[in-house]
């Protein structure tokens, strides 16, 4: 019953349904059953690299996101954009 759990519980990052927060709420997961020490080896490769995917996903969301972020501020009375550096 749990083995169905876990498997339902998983989400592809290639799945169409998969956005920053549910990959996000995935990575916390696999954190916390690596954290455990109760996985076996095979199932903590595998949640390793589904976590790793996760990251990459994440990261790739974040960048595209900055690229979008146009930063407004007000000089002398008037509007100035520009883009968002870190």
């Amino acid at each position: 019953m749990e083995e169905t759990r876990r498997e339902e519980e998983t989400l592809e990052p290639a799945s169409n349904e998969l956005n920053f927060e549910k990959a996000l709420g995935r990575l916390e997961q696999i954190v916390r059953q690596l954290e455990s020490g109760n996985v076996p080896l095979d199932e903590l490769m595998k949640l390793y690299e589904e976590g790793e995917e996760l990251i990459r996903f994440c990261n790739d969301k974040l960048s595209s996101a900055k690229a979008k972020v146009t930063v407004v501020r007000e000089e002398d009375g008037k509007l100035t954009f520009s883009e968002f550096n870190e």
